[in-house]
């Protein structure tokens, strides 16, 4: 720890990449919002795993690799695209049934779940929207080696390094969550849910529309 001198800069840098919006923060706050505290960890969870897993290509070399080739760029990036727009138009098909069921009158008050089912569909959403985005292989290989010193190997570091930044987004996220979940009886009313499954699916669709056309 001592052989690594910026680690205030390196901190900073982390708080400041965890409270950027983004994929992630969109996700963190839908599931505390629809889905209470509970419901927000398994994600937060898969969301930093896959940080994790993509530093640790950053360090092989693999992360380079893809941020290298056009073709691997360009299919990372149709695929995280793809991700994106899929949980928007889930969301918005959401929102479009909660209305129906308001309509009709037969919406009542949303349960949450509760299941492990749920929790494993939370954690592979983290995971999967975080391997899919190419923007965090190129970020990955910029950003890691700038803290890392000449003298001290790749690897290991690279390792510790992302190991303290997934401890400490967990915590921000978590927080996050939670203060958001303390509105969540709110957040779950039929007519605010509709406007808040609309809203994020919108949010999501055109952050998959914005990972489809951007360049590396």
């Amino acid at each position: 720890m001592d052989a690594i001198p910026s680690w205030p800069a390196f901190l900073l840098a982390v708080v400041l990449i965890a409270a950027s919006p983004g994929p992630a923060m969109a996700l963190v706050l839908r599931r505390a919002a629809l889905s209470g505290f509970r419901g927000a960890v398994p994600t937060v969870l898969g969301l930093e795993l896959g940080l994790y897993v993509w530093a640790l290509l950053a360090a092989a070399g693999f992360a380079g690799l893809v941020a290298a080739s056009e073709v691997a760029f360009l299919v990372l990036r149709v695929v995280g695209a793809a991700v994106l727009c899929w949980l928007g138009v889930l969301a918005l098909r959401a929102a479009w049934r909660q209305r129906r069921a308001g309509r009709s009158g037969t919406a009542g008050a949303v349960a949450l779940p509760r299941s492990r089912r749920g929790w494993r569909a939370g954690l592979g959403e983290g995971v999967l929207v975080q391997l899919a985005n190419p923007k965090a292989a190129v970020f990955m290989i910029a950003f890691y080696p700038q803290f890392v010193p000449a003298d001290r190997p790749l690897f290991a570091t690279t390792a510790v390094l992302a190991l303290v930044q997934v401890a400490l987004e967990t915590v921000l996220y978590l927080s996050l969550a939670a203060g958001v979940a303390r509105a969540g009886a709110w957040f779950r009313r039929p007519r605010v849910r509709t406007w808040l499954e609309g809203v994020s699916g919108t949010v999501l669709v055109g952050l998959g529309l914005q990972v489809a056309v951007s360049s590396r």
